[in-house]
Parts: C-alpha cells; sequence; structure tokens
C-alpha cells in the first residue's frame, strides 16, 4: 500500500490565504517603492522651493528648508552653534562657568552636544551663551570654534511663492497658455473625433490605406516638417500669433483619431441601426449617439493633448519669437529660469505654481477618466 498524506482543510486553507497576504504585501511594497521614486523629484522641488539662498549654496545645510538659528541677548544677535562635549577622537573638551571652573566629561558614552550662541571667539577657546538660560553667564570652552557646525532650524520660507509671482509675469502666461491649450484641445479633440467616426462607420474608398498613412504620420519626426511649415507661416503672416500652434489642432493628429477610432468600434453599431430606423441622420448618430458613448475615450483624449499643449516648448518658442506678450507658460518659465538662474528656490516656486493647474485638471477629470463603460445591453 502506498500511504498518501492527507492535509486537513483548515491548514490548506491557512497556508493559502497566507500566500495571498504574502502576494499582496510584495505587491504592495513595489507599488509604494515605485511611488516613492516617481515623487522624488516632486518631494525635491517643493523642498527646494522654500529654501533660502544662503542654505541652498551651504553645503553644510540640511535637505529640509532651514536656516541658521541665532539667538539675541540684550540688545545683540549671536550665532547658534553646535557645540559637543567630546572630540571625534573620543577625547574630553573641557567646559564650564568660567576658566576656573572647568569640568571634564565623561566621553565613554560619546559626550552630549548642545546648542550655544557665540559671544567670545578666540582660537584655542571660545565663550558661549546658553540660549535656554543666558544669565548663568558665560559658557568658557576649550577648543577651536571654527570646527564647530552651525544650529540649523525649521524655517519654511513661503514667502518665495508670492517673490516668484511678482517676478515673473503668471497672470498673463497663464492666460496665454490656457487660450493656447483650450482651443487647441478642442479642436485636437473635435476634428479627431469626427475623423474616427468616419473611419469606424463609413465604406470609404481605400479606407484601410488612408488610415494607414494617417497612421504613419506618428512617426514622422516633427523637425522634418519645422522648416517647410516655417515658411509657409512665414509666408502667409501667421509668425509671432497663435494661429500656426492653434489652425493645425484643427486638423488633429494620427495619435488621437486611432484612439478614438478604436474606441468608437466597441460601440455596437446596432445601436446607430436603431437611430437610424427612427430618422436620424450620420450627423444625429455621430452627437446623440456615439460621442455620449464615447466620454471616457473623449476626456483621455483631451487630457493628453492638454498636458502636452501645457508643456509645449519647442514650437511656441519658434513661432512666437520676439513677442514676448504671447508666450505661453513653458517659454515664459526658461526665460525667467536665464534670467534667475542662480536663485533657485525661485525657479522651483515658479515652476510649482506652473503645475497647480493642470494637477487639479488631472484630478478633478478622474472621476469620468475612470468611468466604465456603459452599454445598453444590446450585443455585439
Amino acid at each position: 500500500m502506498i500511504a498518501r498524506r492527507i492535509i486537513p482543510p483548515g491548514r490548506l486553507q491557512a497556508s493559502r490565504k497566507t500566500r495571498e497576504s504574502a502576494n499582496t504585501l510584495l505587491l504592495t511594497s513595489l507599488a509604494l517603492g515605485v511611488l516613492f521614486f516617481f515623487l522624488m523629484p516632486l518631494v525635491y522641488g517643493i523642498v527646494t522651493s522654500l529654501k533660502t539662498n544662503n542654505q541652498i549654496s551651504n553645503r553644510g545645510a540640511p535637505w529640509w528648508p532651514a536656516s541658521e538659528q541665532t539667538f539675541t541677548y540684550e540688545g545683540q544677535s549671536y550665532e547658534v552653534y553646535r557645540v559637543v562635549e567630546c572630540d571625534p577622537a573620543g577625547n574630553p573638551i573641557p567646559w564650564g562657568y568660567g576658566q576656573d571652573n572647568l569640568a571634564v566629561p565623561d566621553c565613554s558614552r560619546g559626550g552630549r552636544e548642545y546648542a550655544w550662541a557665540l559671544a567670545v571667539a578666540r582660537r584655542e577657546y571660545a565663550e558661549f551663551i546658553d540660549p535656554q538660560d543666558p544669565e548663568a553667564g558665560l559658557i568658557y570652552w576649550q577648543g577651536r570654534w571654527r570646527t564647530l557646525e552651525r544650529h540649523w532650524q525649521f524655517d519654511a520660507r513661503w514667502g518665495n511663492y508670492p517673490e516668484a509671482w511678482q517676478t515673473i509675469n503668471f497672470v498673463q502666461l497663464l492666460a496665454n497658455t490656457l487660450t493656447y491649450a483650450v482651443l487647441s484641445t478642442i479642436g485636437v479633440v473635435g476634428a479627431g473625433a469626427l475623423a474616427a467616426y468616419g473611419f469606424a462607420r463609413f465604406p470609404i474608398p481605400r479606407k484601410k490605406l488612408i488610415f494607414m498613412i494617417v497612421i504613419a504620420t506618428i512617426i514622422l519626426p516633427g523637425a522634418v516638417t519645422l522648416i517647410p511649415t516655417y515658411a509657409v507661416f512665414n509666408r502667409i503672416g501667421w509668425v509671432g500669433t497663435w494661429l500656426p500652434l492653434i489652425v493645425p489642432a484643427f486638423f488633429s493628429n494620427g495619435y488621437n483619431i486611432f484612439l478614438l477610432r478604436q474606441f468608437f468600434l466597441t460601440i455596437p453599431a446596432e445601436l446607430d441601426e436603431a437611430a437610424t430606423i427612427d430618422g436620424a441622420g450620420p450627423l444625429r448618430v455621430f452627437v446623440s449617439i456615439i460621442l455620449p458613448q464615447a466620454v471616457p475615450a473623449l476626456t483621455a483624449a483631451a487630457m493628453f493633448h492638454f498636458f502636452f499643449a501645457w508643456n509645449h516648448f519647442f514650437e511656441p518658442l519658434v513661432y512666437l519669437t520676439g513677442n514676448r506678450e504671447k508666450f505661453p507658460i513653458s517659454v515664459g518659465l526658461t526665460a525667467f529660469n536665464n534670467l534667475y538662474s542662480q536663485q533657485t528656490n525661485l525657479i522651483q516656486a515658479a515652476s510649482l505654481i506652473s503645475a497647480v493647474l493642470p494637477l487639479l485638471i488631472f484630478f478633478f477629470a478622474q472621476r469620468i477618466f475612470l468611468q466604465g463603460i456603459v452599454f445598453t445591453g444590446v450585443d455585439k
């Protein structure tokens, strides 16, 4: 007889739950790790925007927003240092209230550290004031005070944001960018939806060939068409205006046409036929049947292009050079960076201000973007 080991159902279920918990923990840790690396640049930008120029240029400064602490006593300001009882080698540094009243600390446990205000600085010794008890008198400390580090205290400079707002004309830059982003988004999504509707629903001659040509434009580098299009727009007098950036958007692009066409193909054609029987024409079917069903895809296409237009830099720089009043925020921030390249905190503050509106739009659009596709129950 062959003996078989029978595992009790309770133990088998516990083992399965353990594996599921381990997999969940592993996936959660992986997701948190990826999220951490993605958020690191944002955290760095926020922290840097709250620092002072002095802290950024100081190598010994902490990574968080801080300023060198000072202590004011009897109308005079003193610098605060981190004073230690033991040197790095573990030797005691005598100190006490007065030169004749020194104490030798016990360095067997590493000694202690104090935040004291420097009152008298000499080469081989210094005298400090204890900010916690200034009335106790001067504290005599043997050692070279230049080897000590300054004491830093948390100090977030929220005033960097108003200063950056006032330094650069954000109102005009935001208005220009919104005008360009909104108008071009309307053109791209509207034209793309009409073209995708034609490819998805109508028997166009050579439709597959035409669609392949449209898709091929996605891989066409912009640098190839830049000089010819610039020559055309310059010839008709559009250079220096928004027209070279907005008008081509009303002819859409291959990416959005492909995205919307693929989505329109998932909408049952029976809905179109039922609306046609009721007397609806192709335009009415498009407006009343296709568009309401395609809200998630239209939202995705609109968000993609809006963020692209918000960050678009090269073509606005080419076509709007010489007309600073029409600069979008991407070009305006570059000019601001060139003028204030030594003030990293203001540059980061200006960059974060420019990112607030896209972040708000993204979070508010999530409710629509993540909606499921609701069908009417008609099978394809």
